[in-house]
């Protein structure tokens, strides 16, 4: 995700990097801080299933689209690109988007997706050649061998969480109705004890009790480690 974000344009000045508890104050006190954006993994287990179910039922379908809007937010179109969609969720929203350098693909990206409603914002992203291109070429820098893109089913939602303009908290996936308010944050970033007990800590809560094997996982973006 790392290589990634900065091959599209986002200041090497900000890494991702793991969190290995939500709950540990000794392991949470290794991320580096302030936490900008955190991306969270949780299995698509039936149970995390239905908690989404029931909480969109009586959502509209977001259609903001100005620079007014607290977050960008953007549809998911792209198979298999949950990860991707994550990762622009909670870069271009923020504090990070200042981190973005001028002419970079995230800089032209994120000047064009503000002022279009969210089905043009997933078509200018699922047309664009320089945002496959880096995707691609990031797929292959891991260890293991990137799976067929066309034919792996991952099991997992990714989901994004970030402070807004507005200082509240909102969990960013593409493929839910739209951005979801969880809350005022003031002053805290979204890694303090409030941020995860309102996003990731309502998931690990409602999918623990029907799952016996939790496959959460989570990483932070904030200060590369070289910088603090």
């Amino acid at each position: 995700m790392t290589a990634l974000a900065h091959r599209l344009g986002l200041s090497a000045t900000l890494s991702f990097t793991d969190v290995y508890s939500l709950t540990d104050p000794d392991l949470i006190s290794l991320v580096p801080r302030p936490c900008l954006a955190l991306l969270f993994i949780a299995p698509e287990t039936p149970e995390l299933i239905q908690m989404r179910v029931d909480e969109d039922a009586d959502q509209l379908s977001y259609t903001g689209a100005s620079a007014d809007e607290p977050v960008v937010w953007f549809r998911q179109t792209i198979r298999n690109a949950c990860g991707l969609i994550g990762l622009l969720h909670g870069v271009m929203n923020g504090e990070a988007a200042e981190y973005i350098q001028p002419e970079s693909v995230l800089q032209r990206m994120r000047k064009d997706v503000v002022p279009l409603r969210p089905v043009d914002r997933a078509k200018l992203i699922y047309d664009s050649e320089a945002l496959e291109r880096a995707h691609a070429e990031a797929a292959q820098t891991g260890d293991t061998v990137a799976p067929d893109a066309m034919a792996y089913e991952d099991g997992h939602a990714f989901i994004a969480y970030v402070k807004g303009k507005d200082g509240r908290l909102y969990e960013l996936e593409g493929r839910r109705k739209g951005p979801i308010d969880r809350g005022m944050l003031g002053k805290e970033d979204v890694l303090s004890e409030r941020a995860l007990d309102m996003g990731p800590g309502r998931y690990v809560e409602r999918v623990s009790q029907g799952s016996k094997g939790l496959q959460f996982s989570c990483i932070a973006l904030g200060p590369s480690l070289e910088e603090t």
